[in-house]
């Protein structure tokens, strides 16, 4: 296995022009997870690929960078989690995971609420003690919700925050949801469609852990070295843009897989999808524990960033935290997004989901073409149903993991 280094870049990656001739099976563009898993499999089934990135790294949104000794998520905070036993085999078999448990906490108002909505909310919110309290005072807030909707002659909810408190009640949904999901859109919760949320997680447990998956965790060493694991014998090239030279790229493989924006790849022949994104403020202190977390996020509409990621957390746990003298924290701002600036998400909103729709009916009908990964398929992924995806797209290939 190739070492990791700090910039993604390693001995087998170069930076220069495209050739003149066709020389691989599959030319793929995006080196995040989706292009570094597909050149896996694709490589053990004797194909010859050419993963470019028009970045200057290898990985795409899981990218880390060293800093003061701390592996640095560059791009927002990435944990991997699945209850697919064959995933966890397969990317574990590749690097070693850490124990990392993803345990956030809130912070409205100088004060700590624990996620996902468990006992330990529950108590901190009302001072209840018992699953048998917490429903009840769910319920009281639920039925309010809909009393509340009967009199504004509601039958359904019809926006995201009446859904919420349909959901979850008042008191959670305006310290814990509201100030937090308008920073996130940029738009007021009254004017977000009711279907963002579709369900709440409610857990009458005393268990911070967020995610319900039988594993998680993270590389140790970061997540470049998976990255490394996975391209490892194939040609990687950096600083590379698919569309300064289209034809000439295209040129060079039998088939391409792409995973950038689609509505670039067809040169926005139907109109531009639209964006959220994230931008972030990195500071190194000279602390060895800022906030005793990974991920704090602060929920109420006062504060400008939608939260603080203390990247040491991730990989350092008890006393370890305390032997590196330095932590860095990343602010996180999320933003509308506008040319220039590095896409996030989707915005699933009907005009962009039917514009969406026109460019996967074109993409439906490559045959030399597989189109995969948030950006080329407009939707969120976490990191577990890509490498999934992928492995459903060579089964031959991972028939032995």
């Amino acid at each position: 296995m190739r070492p990791a280094s700090p910039s993604g870049i390693d001995s087998q990656t170069i930076i220069c022009l495209p050739m003149k001739s066709k020389t691989y099976d599959y030319l793929i563009v995006g080196a995040g997870l989706f292009g570094a898993t597909y050149a896996y499999f694709a490589r053990k089934a004797g194909k010859k690929c050419l993963v470019i990135d028009k970045r200057p790294h290898l990985g795409g949104n899981i990218h880390c960078h060293e800093v003061a000794g701390i592996h640095v998520h560059q791009y927002g905070a990435h944990i991997f989690h699945t209850s697919n036993k064959r995933v966890w085999k397969f990317v574990t078999s590749l690097v070693e995971f850490n124990r990392y448990t993803n345990s956030p906490v809130a912070h409205y108002r100088g004060k700590l609420y624990n996620l996902p909505f468990n006992m330990n909310t529950f108590y901190q919110m009302w001072d209840v003690t018992t699953p048998e309290e917490a429903d009840a005072k769910l319920e009281e807030q639920r039925a309010e919700a809909v009393e509340n909707m009967r009199m504004a002659g509601a039958i359904e909810p019809r926006n995201l925050e009446e859904q919420a408190q349909l959901l979850i009640g008042k008191d959670i949904y305006e310290r814990l949801i509201k100030g937090y999901t308008e920073k996130q859109w940029g738009r007021r919760c009254t004017d977000l469609p009711a279907f963002i949320i579709k369900r709440l997680p409610v857990r009458m447990v005393f268990d911070n852990n967020y995610f319900n998956d039988r594993y998680q965790g993270i590389p140790i060493g970061g997540y470049n070295r998976l990255i490394d694991a996975l391209l490892e014998g194939v040609e990687t090239r950096v600083e590379a843009d698919f569309f300064t030279d289209r034809q000439a790229w295209e040129a060079m493989a039998d088939k391409i897989v792409f995973t950038g924006k689609i509505d670039e790849y067809y040169n926005y022949r139907f109109g531009k999808l639209e964006y959220r994104t994230v931008r972030f403020e990195q500071e190194t202190l000279d602390m060895p524990n800022y906030q005793g977390n990974a991920v704090v996020n602060y929920t109420d509409a006062e504060v400008p960033f939608t939260r603080i990621i203390e990247h040491k957390h991730f990989e350092m746990f008890g006393a370890e935290v305390y032997e590196t003298p330095e932590t860095v924290i990343s602010r996180e701002y999320s933003t509308e997004w506008k040319e220039g600036m590095e896409p996030y998400y989707p915005v699933n909103d009907d005009r962009n989901t039917a514009l969406y729709k026109q460019y996967e009916a074109l993409a439906r009908s490559e045959e030399n073409v597989v189109f995969g990964g948030r950006l080329a398929e407009y939707k969120y992924y976490d990191m577990a149903p890509i490498v999934e995806k992928v492995m459903g797209l060579w089964p031959e290939s991972s028939q032995e993991v």
